[in-house]
């Protein structure tokens, strides 16, 4: 009998299934809690989900319910989850000098979506080294505020756990049952978790090519112009993009929220832009609030879930469609009304494959998200604002919530945990992991059919 051979877009799911039993064992200890008390299943099982797809949706209070050994867990899943399980378990064979075998070489190309097996292991190498390197000026500066507030080993501890939450894109925070909202008046830890936040969500590309072009910059003393102009197509899309939707929401924040007295309405113009931009930010899979999400009108609502449904760039940490994906797709639409016949960006044409590729992301993903809304309001019977919310911000991997996850029944908190690994692995990679012709069907050919659209 043939053995068969499971291939990437088969094994990366099933890693992250089983990373999630390992947290929720390992979650369900007694000593994984504070009380002592073994964990329910249920609950174990939805923070090692939450944790793993560093969404930051949380049936029970992080800071309060888990121990030292719980929030531990917590921060390694995290970690590993916001790597990728692949990168993870290939950088503990690149530390014990493991040699990689041409298919081991294929998962890790697979799992950063490079396009070749040349040069895997050195920007696996890289991506490692610069993840730790930004979450420790990450922690160091996170670390000048909280320990002077919580003392050196509480404070220290804070800084790493909010550094890797942060830039892993998880939401995840110890602080409090308000999340980051006890700090919407200190703008130094705002701006950390934004830029820890950005960073992670821009993608590994876009940092080795920014990096190398910046240095040949300076190196030659050439201006910004110069540098932007050098830079790769996918590194300006992904800027660009990212500066784009920062901006266009905080404007659009600071007009539905300036004059509500819960969130924005009572802070000075300066808080009031501070904690907008934050907002625009942890919008796009980020998870932490610097005001309270339940009080926020329903525009907000309505637009911050389609802002969690878009999400932040390829090879990042960030869930969502991602920004390059709605790209494509606008740039696509834009080219057919003007007539051409390719889809083109800083000419550069985009390859049909990939338009197709961003078309079956958006129709799966909306039609997740859909279906789950409308099984949420209708089982758990739950406004439609909350759920709508509530559904984007898990499979957007976000994290953000109108504080309805602890009050989901059995059906809900179950429809939630399959949206957030949905979300990270993406509706789509489910697709392919029960596609058994590898071929796609590519070789065949049909005659053309008469159809009619619009």
């Amino acid at each position: 009998m043939k053995r068969r051979v499971l291939s990437s877009a088969q094994i990366i799911p099933i890693g992250f299934l089983l990373l999630i039993a390992i947290g929720t064992g390992l979650l369900s200890l007694p000593f994984a809690a504070k009380s002592g008390v073994s964990v329910p299943f249920l609950t174990s099982l939805f923070t090692a989900t939450t944790s793993v797809c560093v969404t930051g949706l949380v049936v029970v209070d992080t800071f309060s319910y888990w121990s030292l050994f719980g929030k531990i867990v917590i921060l390694v899943l995290i970690q590993t989850g916001g790597l990728g399980i692949v990168a993870v378990s290939s950088s503990l064979f690149l530390f014990l000098k493991k040699s990689f075998t041409i298919k081991n070489r294929a998962l890790v190309r697979d799992s950063f979506d490079l396009d070749s097996l040349q040069g895997v292991l050195r920007f696996l190498r890289k991506v490692i080294l610069g993840v730790f390197v930004i979450e420790g000026v990450g922690a160091i500066l996170y670390a000048i505020a909280f320990v002077p507030q919580f003392g050196i080993l509480r404070g220290l501890w804070y800084a790493v756990f909010h550094s890797v939450s942060a830039f892993c894109n998880a939401g995840l925070d110890l602080i409090g049952p308000d999340s980051l909202i006890p700090y919407q008046n200190s703008p130094y830890v705002l701006v950390v978790t934004m830029l820890l936040i950005v960073v992670g969500g821009l993608g590994y590309i876009v940092w080795f090519d920014s990096f190398t072009t910046m240095r040949e910059a300076i190196r030659r003393r050439f201006g910004i112009r110069w540098f932007f102009r050098h830079l790769g197509e996918h590194t300006k899309l992904v800027l660009l993009a990212t500066l784009f939707l920062i901006v266009f929401g905080t404007v659009i924040t600071l007009l539905l929220e300036r004059q509500n007295p819960l969130t924005l309405g009572t802070l000075p113009p300066g808080g009031k832009l501070l904690n907008a931009v934050f907002q625009s930010v942890t919008y796009r899979t980020a998870g932490f609030a610097s005001m309270p999400q339940s009080a926020l009108n329903d525009g907000s609502v309505l637009f911050g879930s389609a802002m969690m449904f878009i999400g932040g760039s390829p090879m990042g940490t960030a869930g969502g469609i991602k920004t390059v994906t709605l790209a494509v797709l606008l740039l696509n639409a834009f080219s057919y009304v003007r007539g051409r016949t390719d889809t083109v960006v800083f000419r550069r044409s985009i390859p049909e494959e990939l338009v197709k590729k961003a078309a079956a992301i958006l129709f799966f993903s909306l039609s997740l998200s859909l279906f789950s809304i409308v099984l949420l309001v209708a089982v758990d019977r739950v406004p439609l604002t909350d759920a709508l919310y509530e559904v984007f911000s898990a499979t957007g991997t976000v994290g953000l919530s109108r504080g309805l996850t602890p009050h989901l029944t059995v059906f809900g908190r179950i429809l939630i945990i399959l949206c957030m690994y949905l979300g990270r692995i993406g509706p789509i990679s489910l697709a392919l992991f029960f596609r058994t012709d590898l071929s796609g069907g590519k070789n065949i050919r049909f005659a053309q059919g008469r159809y009619y659209v619009g």
